[in-house]
């Protein structure tokens, strides 16, 4: 595969990529331009920190600024040192984004694949630019892969209250490509040196630079999903063994969906500890834990205790310990 050849070939095929990408993007701009979305007001210091607005668009103008997002970050793939399974997982819900906003299907002029005329990259910015770049490109992939997420979860949801099951199938199957892809997203992002983004980025994302720090509460798109997820299970709250003997398709489908979930959230933490070692997260209470690593652990458990029954291999020590922690 070409996520795992070797440097040269990779950087290549992702060239290729950045080069169709930007095509498609010349082709949705010659139908209507993009949103200038800096005259937008933003909702949240997050918005303006990550240039992120929010608002109504058609499906060509949503088509449009999310191919926008793919095309910077495969330009930034292309120099990005990122893991052969990292990138594959980001470069699929690059490519389920492609589908849902444009109707494009893999094979056509449209997929990312696709082949063109590759120019060669232009003259190298500085390190440091290219990094504190890569930490906003990164998190707007992530952003992008939240809202289809959401929305992928929300029509899952609802087919499954028309007992249509094969497309809801589907759109399980389209979810957890892009919440297998969150945490390839944040590792892109993440993707500088760790002594670089405590000494310069980090401060920017705090008082006196914004006016209040920035925390992944305030991520709209995350808390959309979050919400799809909890009307998803609203719908189909059986324990795994009860659905499995209904609905196998749909207790695996539901079951890889609930997996990639808990896996993010233990990928946060190790990242988390990547970049932060044990220091506090900028947004945390007086009253949270010792530090960012452990606040997110904490996240990860509750995640888990709340799937243990809903998943094949639950965590039922985890499930146990917080019910008892609860009772208390």
């Amino acid at each position: 595969m070409v996520t795992h050849a070797r440097p040269v070939e990779r950087t290549v095929a992702l060239r290729h990529a950045a080069s169709a990408a930007g095509e498609l993007a010349a082709a949705l701009s010659d139908q209507a331009p993009a949103v200038a979305g800096e005259a937008l007001q933003a909702e949240s210091t997050s918005q303006s920190y990550f240039r992120v607005r929010e608002k109504e668009l058609s499906d060509q103008q949503a088509a449009l600024h999310g191919v926008l997002v793919i095309h910077r970050a495969l330009q930034d793939l292309c120099e990005t040192p990122l893991s052969g399974g990292d990138l594959a997982l980001e470069l699929a819900g690059m490519r389920q984004a492609i589908v849902d906003l444009t109707g494009a299907t893999p094979g056509t002029s449209r997929d990312l694949d696709a082949t063109a005329n590759v120019p060669e990259p232009s003259t190298r910015a500085s390190s440091e630019d290219v990094w504190s770049a890569r930490w906003l490109i990164g998190h707007q992939v992530h952003v992008l892969f939240n809202v289809c997420a959401a929305v992928a979860v929300a029509d899952a949801a609802a087919r499954l209250r028309q007992s249509d099951n094969d497309a809801a199938l589907r759109r399980l199957a389209d979810a957890t490509t892009y919440v297998r892809g969150f945490p390839a997203a944040m590792t892109h992002a993440s993707t500088v040196p760790a002594d670089y983004y405590m000494a310069a980025i980090r401060q920017t994302m705090a008082p006196p630079s914004v006016d209040v720090p920035l925390s992944g509460r305030q991520h709209r798109g995350y808390k959309l999903f979050r919400a799809a997820m909890n009307d998803l299970l609203s719908v189909v709250p059986d324990s795994y063994e009860h659905l499995v003997a209904r609905a196998p398709e749909l207790a695996q489908a539901r079951g890889a969906l609930l997996e990639a979930d808990i896996i993010d959230g233990e990928r946060h933490v190790t990242l988390a500890y990547s970049m932060v070692h044990l220091h506090r997260s900028l947004a945390q209470k007086p009253e949270g834990p010792d530090n960012a690593v452990a606040e997110l652990r904490l996240m990860r458990h509750r995640r888990a205790a709340q799937y243990a029954s809903l998943i094949r291999f639950g965590d039922h020590y985890i499930a146990d310990a917080v019910a008892g922690l609860r009772h208390k």
